[in-house]
């Protein structure tokens, strides 16, 4: 979300890496330790927390965290708390920088001092305010001042506890007196509309004179100020909470009057005494803030243009989106604003496919393929990032929920296992737990976004292409991705990909770094596995995978993964089992007499067709080509008043299905309209209903060959479902092209230095 600002759309954001604490205060306890967290405060709002760090005075954090600001702020804050289990937990100190301050700090390591909290400073929001000062003429014909002050509205407040019911105080004060109103409570609201008015004398009345009536030294006037306090109504024992106040001296009407403006609200000076700096202790942490100025679409048009044609380039070198990366200083600078650009616009796969196969030409040892930090392998990097979150979630959360909760030791290193643990018993724990991993992963293929798919694919076909007498080039060029940058990293380091909330305990982590080795090597496919590894306890273990259906499986996986989900799944020549399982199935009526009953029995889909037989194991009693499947679709449960029902529609017939429960039909569903998608006479229309006694029950046409009533769902959820604003990524495409504007100029000076003659030159 964009902030608006003056016909700019303003785009923040901000990536903080909280390090440590040090120096904390002990606890007035015997023990003296504390339970610490920290929290990330947008003003007083909180967006972030770490994990707990028990018993320590310098807590180790280690967390990263991320995130789009959409709104307006001044200061973030970093809040230490210490944890307490019977009363709420106590701030030890803060750290503040106001928004204007964040550049000095830019990614770089920083310690701060914790700053002393109470609750009279902690204050955010302004208030909208108008001050009017009138004449008023008595019946005795004396003059005296009045001043009205209206309290418009206010905006941002803290939500407090939870909730924000406001009010207001405005109190005209001077050396001699102190006069308070009080606006109306605001329930549930941080942004209250009071529009109130509240009327003040200002001077006693005296003998009218044409004197201005903003000359007022003989009354003070100049002494006087109006200030507002705002409150939360609060239904605690403690009284209502400060949320801050202003003060404005009237003198501000020799200037204008009326008064009208926008007020921060300040905290109240109380006289507390602060503690010395140090007392608190101190925060390490590296911040960075960054704000997009985006233009309107127009103004990038041109640039958008010459970016989006980069794919068609020949040779794609001399394109811009690839001269982009070679200005950059580190890759990833250039790839991820543009992967955000490309796959916004549709345009990522052929960039990619592009980049790849020139990189593959220049490829001299098919062993070191796509093993560098190129501007494909961090292109690939993003996409597969941004593309294949959701699939990263869904296949490997529960598996590293498991291991995170079992707490199972599982470490092979004799030199650290623990007294009283077993090497055996611990490897067979690990074993267990890599099974289940690399399970999930080899069975996930079907699962895998159709844009990851066709990158694969084109990476496959260049890497054959370029290495004909190496047979295992097709599938080291993807595993080389799949496995070794997007599941053994995130094995690895779930917390980096949300797949935990925060850093697992040392325990957890060694098992997880042990889990992620080991797939990491099944998925290589290295002809010497055992010399993978340096440590000669990972090479003892692996000799629990050296058998040939793993390898197996990682093929199966690797070849469905890189038949492009656009293209025939049958173009991957041996068929792979996708799913199977027993469920029920009404006639189709392909013999004229027969009955239409429903009977259970066990099916099969495979990347070239669908099939269902008696039982597991026996010949097939029906087989549906996989080209043959127009449409799948959900059974409206009036036809047979039975739940849980889909078809799977054919050129002649519909074959009607029921699923074991919901989950299951939509597993079906989904996997069978995934395997089917690219097939060209795919419906647009289908009858949600089933052809009963010589008509469809949903639209009532008599003719079984009726054109369907209802559109097609299209089958699954959009793969990439990105919140992606393409002029914003092109504003940062340019800022990059701009700040490396003196090594572009070099590198065209090179260029048309050693330009061949009669070539055309490159405009871009």
């Amino acid at each position: 979300m964009a902030v608006e600002e003056e016909g700019l759309r303003v785009f923040q954001s901000v990536k903080i890496k909280i390090g440590e604490a040090k120096n904390l205060p002990t606890y007035p306890g015997p023990n003296k330790m504390r339970d610490c967290y920290c929290t990330v405060n947008l003003d007083q709002e909180e967006v972030f927390r770490t994990k707990v760090v028990e018993k320590s005075l310098c807590p180790f954090y280690g967390e990263d965290f991320y995130c789009e600001i959409p709104r307006s702020f001044r200061h973030l804050s970093f809040y230490i708390f210490d944890r307490d289990v019977f009363r709420r937990d106590s701030i030890i100190g803060k750290v503040a920088i106001q928004k204007e301050d964040l550049q000095r700090y830019h990614n770089r390591d920083t310690w701060f001092q914790l700053q002393h909290v109470d609750a009279d400073s902690e204050v955010q929001g302004k208030v909208h305010l108008e001050l009017r000062l009138s004449e008023v003429i008595t019946d005795s014909g004396a003059i005296c001042h009045k001043l009205a002050t209206r309290i418009l509205e206010c905006q941002g407040l803290p939500i407090v506890n939870g909730q924000c019911d406001p009010y207001a105080t405005v109190t005209l004060a001077g050396p001699c007196r102190s006069e308070a109103k009080k606006t109306k409570v605001k329930k549930k609201t941080n942004n209250p509309q009071f529009d109130e008015v509240f009327y003040f004398e200002v001077t006693r009345p005296c003998s009218y004179s044409r004197k201005s009536h903003f000359d007022f030294e003989d009354e003070g006037v100049d002494k006087l100020e109006i200030r507002v306090d705002l409150w939360n109504a609060s239904n605690l024992k403690f009284g209502d909470e400060f949320l801050g106040e202003l003060r404005v001296p009237l003198k501000v009407l020799r200037q204008s009057s009326p008064h009208e403006a926008w007020y921060f609200l300040q905290p109240r000076d109380n006289g507390s005494k602060s503690l010395k700096p140090g007392d608190l202790g101190s925060l390490r942490l590296n911040v960075v803030y960054t704000e997009d100025h985006v233009f309107s679409s127009d103004y990038y048009s041109p640039l958008r243009d010459l970016l989006l044609r980069s794919a068609d380039v020949e040779p794609v070198s001399a394109s811009a989106a690839h001269i982009l990366g070679e200005v950059c200083r580190e890759k990833q600078e250039a790839a991820i604003p543009l992967v955000r650009l490309f796959l916004h616009y549709g345009r990522v796969v052929p960039f990619i496919s592009a980049i790849a196969s020139a990189e593959v030409r220049r490829t001299q040892d098919p062993n070191t393929i796509f093993r560098g930090n190129s501007l494909t392998s961090k292109c690939i990097d993003e996409t597969m990032k941004l593309a294949g979150m959701q699939y990263l979630h869904v296949t490997l959360k529960p598996a590293i929920e498991e291991i995170c909760q079992s707490h199972k030791p599982c470490e092979i290193d004799p030199v650290r296992l623990k007294d009283g643990e077993s090497l055996e018993s611990n490897m067979e724990n690990l074993r267990q737990f890599v099974d289940r991993v690399f399970s999930v992963i080899t069975k996930s293929g079907v699962s895998c976004p159709t844009v990851m798919c066709d990158i694969f694919f084109s990476l496959r076909e260049a890497a054959a292409k370029r290495f004909q007498d190496d047979l295992d080039v097709r599938y080291t060029a993807v595993s080389s991705f799949i496995f070794l940058r997007f599941f053994a990293p995130a094995i690895l380091s779930p917390n980096l990909f949300q797949l935990t909330p925060h850093h697992t305990d040392p325990q957890t982590s060694r098992t997880l770094t042990l889990v992620s080795k080991t797939i990491q090597t099944l998925g290589s496919l290295s002809k010497s596995k055992s010399a993978s590894f340096k440590e000669s306890y990972m090479a003892a273990f692996y000799e629990f995978f050296n058998e040939q259906k793993y390898a197996d499986a990682v093929k199966n996986f690797l070849d469905l993964i890189s038949s492009s989900g656009r293209r025939d799944p049958k173009s991957v020549q041996q068929p792979i089992l996708l799913k199977e399982g027993f469920m029920i199935k009404r006639a189709q009526g392909r013999k004229r007499f027969g009955m239409k009953n429903f009977k259970k029995r066990w099916f099969r889909l495979t990347n070239h067709e669908f099939t269902y037989q008696k039982s597991k194991g026996d010949p097939p009693l029906c087989s549906i080509p996989i080209e043959n499947i127009l449409a799948v679709e959900p059974l409206e449960e009036e036809s047979f008043k039975m739940k849980n029902m889909f078809q799977v529609v054919q050129p002649e017939r519909a074959l009607y299905i029921q699923a074991n429960n919901c989950v299951e039909a939509k597993a079906w569903i989904d996997i069978l309209t995934k395997v089917s998608q690219c097939n060209q006479k795919r419906l647009a229309v289908y009858h949600p209903s089933a052809y009963l006694n010589g008509h469809w029950l949903c639209c009532r046409a008599s003719s079984d060959t009726a054109p369907g009533c209802s559109p097609c769902t299209g089958g699954l959820p959009a793969n990439i479902q990105l919140d992606i604003d393409g002029d914003r990524e092109t504003e940062r495409i340019y800022s990059l092209f701009s700040s490396y504007m003196s090594k572009l100029e070099k590198m065209q000076g090179r260029f048309f230095i050693t330009e061949p003659p009669g070539e055309p030159r490159c405009t871009d």
